[in-house]
């Protein structure tokens, strides 16, 4: 998980980043946000292209030139963008689609408005030599996230940008080839075989659930844009140097509230009390040996989160189906 020092040949990282949100994403977005005011298109500006741009800044490294044809990184990494921001959305009342920035719908006027927020990565693979590709040729995988943090809120004047690495051949991230293999092989040559004719959907890889987590994706890159309607300003929270070893870095904490209460009480039974330990509140810690004796929902609330180390007793969910995020906001405006 070490990146090739070799290619880490773009400098002043950080001040590129910031440079390159306010330029490639931001004004842009602007512009579009004013436009759509007059010509009621949307003003989703994709994130396809920035993210590639993006994930050169955070990996220092500069692409290969070949757009969708080869590799994007110099190194043979894979950058996957998914943006939830700007998403289309549509009125419970009357279905007609609203825009994100209208507070209501513009045709019937009514705020029980249905937010979307299940935009995904997907990573199509229609043959063996696509998995070992993606499994053993790619160095590593780039996610960039675009989101809303305060989504739950209705607050859409708020931005998050994210990238998140994976290294297909590490054993940190092992249950990431677990999950595409079993996509490939349970679900993409099954419904082949019943349809020769129709290509299977790509496998949806969702932010935030429980399949990302247990893949020990591992954050090198997090900002917050506040004020992003009108005047934005960003703000970076997290960031690692292109030439750091990720083997040494921690990965995203699994919140507790994903688990099932099977799988919490697995963890709670496997675990060393050393391990579940440093997971505890620290107003909480030193009474690892009450865990017992409380129930399901006191034992969540014990826990901060769900780490790296915990989640390796974790069985792996849902991975011989299709899964359908579920994930939508519905908020009355009015």
């Amino acid at each position: 998980m070490q990146p090739n020092k070799k290619f880490v040949t773009i400098g002043d990282n950080l001040k590129k980043i910031n440079q390159l949100l306010a330029e490639l994403v931001l004004q842009p977005r602007l512009n579009a946000i004013k436009w759509s005011a007059i010509t009621k298109q949307t003003p989703n500006i994709k994130i396809g292209y920035p993210g590639q741009h993006l994930a050169s800044l955070v990996a220092g490294m500069e692409g290969e030139r070949t757009g969708a044809r080869g590799n994007d990184l110099i190194d043979g990494s894979e950058v996957k963008s998914c943006s939830r921001i700007d998403a289309l959305d549509k009125c419970l009342d009357c279905e007609s689609p609203v825009a994100r920035i209208e507070t209501v719908c513009p045709n019937c006027s009514s705020g029980n408005i249905l937010r979307s927020n299940d935009s995904k990565w997907l990573f199509g693979i229609r043959n063996e030599a696509d998995l070992d590709t993606l499994l053993h040729g790619v160095k590593r995988i780039l996610l960039i996230l675009g989101d809303y943090p305060n989504f739950d809120e209705g607050d859409f004047n708020t931005l998050r940008f994210q990238t998140f690495e994976i290294w297909p051949e590490s054993k940190r991230n092992i249950r990431f080839g677990e999950i595409m293999t079993n996509y490939y092989r349970k679900i993409y040559l099954a419904h082949k075989k019943k349809n020769q004719a129709k290509t299977p959907a790509p496998k949806n890889f969702w932010p935030y659930q429980y399949q990302f987590y247990v893949c020990n994706p591992i954050p090198t890159f997090g900002c917050i844009i506040k004020n992003a309607n009108s005047n934005p300003s960003i703000k970076v929270f997290h960031y690692v140097e292109p030439t750091v070893d990720r083997s040494t870095l921690p990965s995203i904490v699994m919140p507790v509230d994903i688990l099932k209460d099977f799988e919490l009480a697995l963890i709670l039974k496997n675990a060393k009390p050393g391990k579940i330990e440093r997971m505890i509140k620290p107003a909480l810690r030193g009474k690892i040996g009450k865990i017992k004796k409380l129930s399901i929902t006191q034992k969540r609330e014990m826990l901060v989160g769900i780490d790296e180390a915990l989640r390796s007793y974790l069985p792996l969910r849902d991975t011989d189906r299709i899964s359908i995020s579920k994930k939508n906001y519905t908020r009355r405006t009015h």
